[in-house]
């Protein structure tokens, strides 16, 4: 055989190589890489909740959180390689949507075979704020079953094999927080109308539920930040408006809100934003529990 046959021969099965590496790769875009496990990853805690709940006795699957789930809110949050590498080996990333994960686009760009679930769609009473918008939604019970039903609807498509154990487990789940959000509405009903200060921009959702007349004063949660203008207007705020309440999350620095309530006599109330907190499957349910003890007071 001479020269020119054997590089025609080389050109092509290296050519069918290709081909069959192209036509692999399609096949495998949307599912289960090497070790035959559906990778899914969740962008941080209250999204790593929902999941948790979704694909329980789901097979084949493994299930991760991104950041950790101590980290609170993802506002201006910077990727970590350990997060890069999470994400690179995902087939599927789960997010809260609505700019929450504003690296986002990174992410994609690290893999761009995996599918992104955005829990966010279809969520109609967004807040917004001289156009930016507040993506804590699931402090609203009915965002949160919403959010629910777009993971596991997401999840059902993605994952046939498993589609019915994702649909009986968002149904029980959604279940029990349909009647959670009954007890929470009926209890807290005499809340409706009622003027307060908030200090941390997740409880505006909650605010919102419970149809609560809210003043929200974006602050540093880790400092509690306001600036001495900011401060004295709203004392007088609270003042001429007889404002009793404060809400601050319970894992915020308090000092702002102190300062607040011995000026003007209001109450403190520490509620749970969800953003952080145990990993067990009833941690949401428990948060909503904890927030209804506290407000009923």
């Amino acid at each position: 055989m001479n020269k020119k046959k054997i590089t025609i021969i080389i050109v092509i099965i290296l050519a069918i190589l290709l081909v069959g590496f192209i036509v692999w790769k399609n096949l495998n875009k949307n599912n289960i890489q090497d070790d035959g496990k559906l990778k899914i990853v969740t962008s941080f805690y209250p999204i790593y909740i929902i999941a948790q709940n979704i694909t329980e006795g789901a097979n084949n699957i493994e299930l991760g959180n991104m950041a950790d789930v101590n980290v609170g809110c993802l506002h201006d949050y910077t990727l970590t390689t350990e997060d890069m590498k999470k994400v690179e080996k995902a087939d599927v990333f789960v997010v809260n949507g609505l700019g929450m994960e504003n690296f986002i686009d990174k992410v994609i760009n690290s893999n761009n075979t995996m599918q992104v679930i955005d829990s966010s769609n279809g969520i109609e009473n967004i807040i917004k704020d001289d156009n930016e918008t507040n993506p804590h939604i699931w402090t609203n019970i009915n965002n949160y079953i919403t959010q629910v039903k777009n993971i596991s609807e997401r999840l059902q498509q993605i994952d046939s094999k498993n589609a019915n154990i994702y649909k009986e487990n968002a149904e029980n789940y959604i279940n029990q927080l349909e009647k959670l959000e009954e007890e929470y509405i009926q209890k807290l009903e005499g809340l409706k109308g009622k003027k307060v200060v908030n200090l941390n921009e997740a409880f505006e959702y909650l605010g919102q539920e419970l149809q609560m007349e809210m003043t929200t004063i974006e602050t540093n949660h880790e400092e509690s930040t306001m600036s001495a203008e900011m401060m004295s207007s709203i004392i007088e705020k609270m003042k001429n408006e007889n404002i009793q309440m404060i809400l601050v999350d319970k894992n915020d620095n308090k000092t702002m809100a102190e300062t607040i309530a011995n000026e003007t006599g209001a109450k403190i109330y520490e509620l749970d934003s969800g953003l952080k907190g145990s990993i067990e499957k009833d941690a949401y349910i428990n948060m909503v529990k904890y927030n209804m003890e506290i407000l009923q007071n």
